[in-house]
């Protein structure tokens, strides 16, 4: 898919000068054919001053000013109780807005978004976790049938609404309702990598981790895990499940069936350049499974991580919705992502079985 018909990049502006609105910032200058930066509104001076000497970008200091250079979008990467407000500021003024993630706070805030929508408001969500690489690859392995029809998964990949997000699509669940018991434990780890770096001394750290089962209506079993030290951790590993009749994917291996007499074992296989011997430079190529391809990166040979490559998708994904393409990543869908996460936590926190009750946002 290209950014545009006339192959010029597409242009959008970010509200944020922190940490997520730097990775968009990173993407977009790997990938200058495709994406142009117009400004970055930053409230503090300093963090404007930063980014204009890392990524040579324009700043502001309002998001009156962005309507100045008529960027296709604006990208909304600032904090969950600030979201709400900017994203009905910036479709006030006519903007397209990408908002990262959780879509709103709490439910009060995302049904004015879903309102806001509903009026005409252009708004799509930052959900990521589904577009990278790997998840792509599984989640296409599902949709083919390999494993036959999905009713249990469980996923330790990523935190709260992320994680929900993941296991609706393996399951192929979209609003059904579902039965929730989760426990919450805290436990001992060993001190690993932070934003920052790598650790500077030897310790160990209080972590917790948080277990959640679910049962949705339909009978698809659903298991949600995570550990607060997970995303850097070296003795934490990222996992995926996904059971069906008639095979089962454990991360990179997947175990069905030829017919009902042949057993058959294989690996998702991820294909790079770069490595020994290789010329090509460093980038993901490929994941794929006994031959066919189930995930091929369109932004090759950019030099992008995996979580960057899909941030790069929403990005080009964002720009196609602009000129009246698909949605991205709905409110909808995303509310529902935060509704269960909430209500897990109110499972913890109650030490009960919740019941979630279908949503405004559920409703056509």
């Amino acid at each position: 898919m290209t950014t545009n018909p006339d192959d010029t990049p597409a242009t959008f502006a970010i509200v944020g000068g922190g940490f997520r609105a730097e990775a968009f910032l990173r993407v977009a200058a790997a990938l200058p054919e495709r994406f142009r930066v117009t400004a970055v509104v930053a409230r503090r001076p300093e963090a404007r001053e930063a980014l204009r000497d890392r990524w040579s970008v324009d700043t502001l200091d309002t998001v009156d000013e962005l309507r100045r250079d008529k960027p296709e979008f604006v990208v909304a990467a600032v904090s969950a109780g600030a979201s709400t407000e900017i994203v009905q500021a910036l479709t006030g003024e006519g903007h397209a807005v990408l908002t990262e993630t959780p879509v709103a706070p709490d439910i009060p805030s995302c049904l004015a978004l879903l309102d806001a929508v509903r009026r005409g408001a252009r708004i799509q969500v930052a959900e990521q976790y589904h577009l990278e690489p790997l998840i792509s690859a599984q989640l296409e392995l599902v949709r083919r049938g390999t494993l036959g029809e999905v009713s249990e998964a469980s996923v330790s990949i990523a935190h709260d609404y992320h994680g929900m997000s993941v296991l609706r699509r393996l399951l192929g669940v979209g609003f059904q309702n579902a039965r929730i018991t989760a426990r919450r434990f805290t436990e001992r780890l060993q001190d690993g990598p932070s934003r920052q770096g790598d650790p500077v001394e030897d310790r160990v750290v209080d972590g917790v981790r948080t277990s959640a089962w679910l049962e949705f209506e339909g009978g698809m079993q659903g298991t949600y895990e995570f550990h607060d030290q997970q995303y850097r951790s070296w003795i934490r590993t990222p996992s995926v499940l996904a059971r069906g009749a008639r095979g089962e994917l454990r991360d990179e291996t997947v175990r069905h069936l030829a017919d009902a007499f042949t057993p058959v074992t294989s690996r998702i296989e991820r294909v790079e350049a770069g490595g020994a011997g290789n010329h090509e430079g460093d980038f993901l190529r490929s994941y794929s499974f006994e031959g066919d391809i189930l995930y091929e990166n369109p932004f090759r040979p950019a030099r992008l991580a995996d979580d960057e490559l899909s941030i790069a998708a929403l990005l080009e994904r964002m720009s196609a919705y602009t000129r009246g393409g698909p949605d991205v990543y709905s409110v909808a869908e995303a509310c529902q992502d935060q509704y269960l996460q909430l209500e897990m936590r109110r499972a913890i926190e109650t030490a009960s079985t919740v019941t979630t009750r279908t949503q405004e946002w559920a409703r056509p």
